[in-house]
């Protein structure tokens, strides 16, 4: 079941999302509601299980991993049960998708050097083939999700 969201919902969502230090005078200011209101819609939010958590967004590159890629991995059902554990493990993999498609996960990872990410991608061969994308640029790395997103047709 689907939690329905009013436009005020949506106004604390986007301003949580763009910056989950506001507090909640603040957001209730820009919205025009008090900070207990606020913090009684956010609570019912958090409930519902609309809001999943808060956290800080670091610059990877600044605390010494470069390298961005995209490992994209087939593999057999055997494979994909160890593989699965394994990733779990890497302190590389940042995240980790099953997907439909020619592949069966793409991973994201995170490395100070070419030379570590080689090592990794000798590691990963063993539980399917690999294949792998280096990230040059990224043009939208975050995007907040808003009530346009939702009602898209």
């Amino acid at each position: 079941m689907t939690f329905q969201i009013d436009a005020v919902g949506w106004r604390i969502l986007r301003h949580l999302q763009e910056n989950a230090r506001l507090s909640f005078r603040q957001i209730g200011e820009a919205i025009g509601l008090t900070a207990p209101a606020v913090a009684e819609r956010v609570r019912r939010l958090e409930d519902a299980g609309l809001i999943t958590g808060y956290h800080a967004q670091i610059d990877p590159a600044r605390v010494g991993l470069p390298i961005q890629a995209f490992v994209h991995m087939t593999t057999t059902t055997r494979q994909s049960m160890r593989l699965r554990e394994v990733v779990a493990e890497l302190v590389e993999v940042a995240e980790c998708h099953c997907v439909t498609g020619m592949e069966s996960y793409i991973l994201k990872v995170f490395v100070p050097s070419v030379e570590h990410l080689e090592r990794l991608l000798w590691k990963l061969k063993d539980y399917g083939e690999v294949r792998t994308s280096l990230v040059l640029s990224s043009q939208v790395t975050r995007r907040s999700i808003d009530r346009a997103s939702v009602e898209i047709e």
